[in-house]
């Protein structure tokens, strides 16, 4: 039988990422370096403090059992002082406060719990796809909200108002995720602020994706939703430890907020998981109140490969706008591959640069004119990236040429026929 019989299966498109990961491991069982900026899968060791933690904890078989659905005490507890330190946001560790298991499970699993079939979600376009696709798998309708670039507040009010008054039956919620991910914008709290009195006016649930909130680098950190006054009566901000911490296989995140949601988001994980390993939420605990240092180092270097990246390819020859926060650039394609569109174009890269991004298809296709760029690699490497991607685009003609005929298979091969 085949399995676009199923439902919920036939809602979802064929997964876009797939195919350049496929053509990613062909490459790599040929024997070709590869250099991957597409995941956004940190390279960054956890800190060492924090691994330690969990080896005692882990070390102890009293912990081995059952966890907390919601999250140990302790945990929500560490989350609380962060929010009250980072944010000046008091939280009752209580009821509203959840442990995750990572961010992007904690909003899946929300919208299994609030959605009714035909139900409509206001997501912006591009975005991250568990945004759109969580609710459209929980049997939700998807209306866009086009974002991009770096889209003012001054054009995404219009672009909400549209959305909801051409919207039947009213929209259920709306996704925001800033700093972006894959755009990499940031907002700051004036920006927040008539989308709440809207959404407040309007009965619209707030959905925030805060999962980049440390990785920036303006002097000036992104806020929270959730210091907006008013904004607890509608809104819940999901964070991560992935990035802040490196710890994206530890799979560890929070949702933060609104009573009711936070409620309806424990009554459904307690039929679904047991919570997170319980030596791993200790440790995360310690590093939430330990040392941030390490915070500060992960935001430098990735600071540093932004500049390396930027610079490096304005002197190959495109230009990437400096993203301000996020471990992501957002990369138009260069006007000579802009007919490509991203998904051949990301090919391309890959089969004649050895240099693997993310098409902006596959955020929706109001990213198509885009790739995001993941810095996820060291600066040796990226500097490598962009020796390949130089060659590239030296003659634009005869690299699609190559593309389109099958030849290009490396870097090698194109350089052979400049």
């Amino acid at each position: 039988m085949d399995d676009t019989e199923f439902h919920r299966i036939k809602r979802l498109p064929p997964y876009v990422f797939a195919e350049v990961n496929a053509m990613k491991a062909k490459a790599r069982a040929a024997g070709q370096d590869v250099i991957d900026l597409g995941m956004g899968n940190p390279d960054l060791p956890t800190p060492p403090h924090i691994v330690a933690k969990l080896a005692e904890v882990a070390g102890n078989p009293n912990t081995h059992g059952y966890s907390n659905s919601r999250g140990i005490p302790g945990l929500r507890k560490a989350q609380a002082r962060y929010y009250a330190r980072r944010f000046g946001v008091e939280l009752d560790p209580e009821s509203e406060i959840i442990v995750t298991i990572g961010s992007k499970e904690g909003l899946a699993n929300l919208a299994q719990a609030i959605t009714s079939p035909g139900d409509i979600i206001l997501v912006p376009n591009p975005s991250y796809p568990i945004h759109p696709y969580g609710f459209i798998i929980a049997g939700g309708s998807i209306r866009h909200i086009p974002v991009p670039g770096q889209t003012t507040i001054d054009e995404f009010m219009p672009a909400l108002d549209r959305a909801v008054r051409h919207s039947v039956p009213k929209p259920l919620a709306l996704v925001l995720n800033y700093p972006s991910n894959p755009t990499a914008q940031v907002v700051d709290l004036e920006f927040y602020r008539p989308v709440v009195d809207y959404c407040r006016k309007a009965g619209i649930w707030i959905l925030s994706d805060l999962a980049y909130a440390e990785i920036y680098f303006d002097d000036v950190p992104p806020p929270s939703i959730l210091q907006i006054p008013g904004a607890r009566d509608i809104a819940v901000e999901f964070t991560s430890m992935s990035k802040t911490y490196s710890m994206a296989g530890w799979r560890i995140g929070f949702a933060a907020g609104n009573r009711r949601l936070i409620q309806a988001l424990t009554r459904i994980k307690s039929y679904l998981d047991y919570g997170a390993f319980t030596p791993v939420q200790v440790a995360a605990v310690a590093a939430i109140d330990g040392p941030q240092d390490c915070v500060a180092e992960a935001r430098a270097t990735y600071r540093s490969r932004r500049d390396v990246l930027i610079e490096g390819m304005k002197g190959a020859g495109w230009d990437i706008p400096s993203p301000p926060a996020s471990m992501f650039a957002w990369a138009p394609l260069p006007a000579a591959f802009a007919e490509l569109g991203s998904l051949a174009f990301s090919k391309l890269l890959l089969t004649q640069a050895n240099v693997a991004v993310s098409p902006g298809i596959g955020f929706g296709e109001y990213g198509d004119h885009h790739v995001r760029i993941a810095m996820v690699e060291n600066k040796h490497r990226i500097r490598q990236a962009i020796r390949n991607i130089r060659a590239v685009l030296a003659d634009p003609d005869k690299a699609i040429d190559l593309y389109q005929s099958g030849l290009g298979d490396n870097i090698t091969r194109l350089k052979a026929r400049a």
